[in-house]
């Protein structure tokens, strides 16, 4: 891989892991113009290796809120009177709520690295998961603050996060959607999907850098995977502050937009033959 086309994918990946536009789905797009062959198993590796930039900048951003968490679930196992406290219950519901995807991505990764890495799958995706942000955008009460959320809420909010598998649908647009239909405000909902985000995307960064080590090596090449992953962080720091600030007075509109005109523009492509599905 050239060192420009690491810093672009980087720059991709820093810029949408954490938009609810679906990073993964990018990426493929990205790649595919770039000559890449998408289902190969070092470019699928880099896709996700890359994620990990983003993960610890997310990481830097929120460390005070993660060392509150960690030290208040440290309290609970101490102390019983502790867990009446809502870092606790937050503290659990981060890490039930980042289960089922560990447990998704395990069971069917051959399908996700093979069948699900096509651009006709990318441009459904986007378009389709867009009218369900929409509905949960519109009908939204935002009631309820983060000191109420539940294990149960982040349950299911990350068995809904095992959608992102699937390329354009987006982890985060899967996480907020069912997070405001939850009752949850906007800005509970981003930070919410960020911190689920650190340890499904921590576990698959490290497992793609073990698992495909060699392929990574044979292909793509390990400098371009580090240089992507250091871009990533640096971007996705930046846009990790832009995001809630944006959030806390804007809706999902303008991201929705995009998803629909981005999918149609994927369809159009590939539909036409301009651009191979894989």
């Amino acid at each position: 891989m050239e060192w420009w086309h690491a810093v672009l994918l980087g720059a991709v990946e820093g810029v949408t892991e954490f938009l609810p536009v679906s990073s993964t789905g990018h990426l493929t797009i990205i790649e595919k113009l770039l000559g890449y062959q998408i289902d190969s198993p070092d470019i699928t590796a880099f896709t996700v290796i890359i994620q990990f930039g983003a993960v610890f900048a997310t990481i830097l951003y929120l460390r005070r809120d993660i060392f509150r968490l960690v030290a208040a679930f440290l309290d609970g196992l101490r102390y019983p009177q502790a867990r009446h406290n809502a870092d606790w219950r937050l503290a659990i519901g981060v890490i039930v709520g980042s289960i089922p995807i560990g447990v998704v991505g395990l069971l069917f990764s051959d399908v996700i690295e093979t069948t699900l890495r096509s651009l006709w799958v990318v441009g459904i995706a986007l378009i389709g998961w867009s009218f369900i942000m929409l509905l949960a955008d519109r009908t939204a009460k935002q009631d309820r603050p983060e000191s109420s959320v539940t294990w149960k809420d982040t349950l299911l909010i990350g068995t809904v996060q095992c959608l992102a598998l699937i390329p354009g649908i987006s982890r985060s647009g899967a996480t907020m959607s069912i997070g405001l239909a939850l009752r949850l405000d906007r800005v509970t909902v981003t930070r919410l999907s960020f911190m689920l985000s650190i340890p499904a995307l921590t576990a698959a960064s490290f497992y793609q850098g073990y698992s495909a080590f060699p392929q990574i090596s044979a292909g793509v090449g390990w400098g371009p995977t580090l240089l992507a992953t250091a871009v990533s962080f640096v971007v996705a720091y930046l846009t990790v502050d832009w995001l809630l600030k944006f959030i806390a007075r804007h809706s999902y509109s303008v991201f929705i937009a995009y998803r629909i005109v981005a999918g149609a523009v994927v369809l159009a492509l590939v539909g036409t033959g301009v651009v191979a599905a894989t």
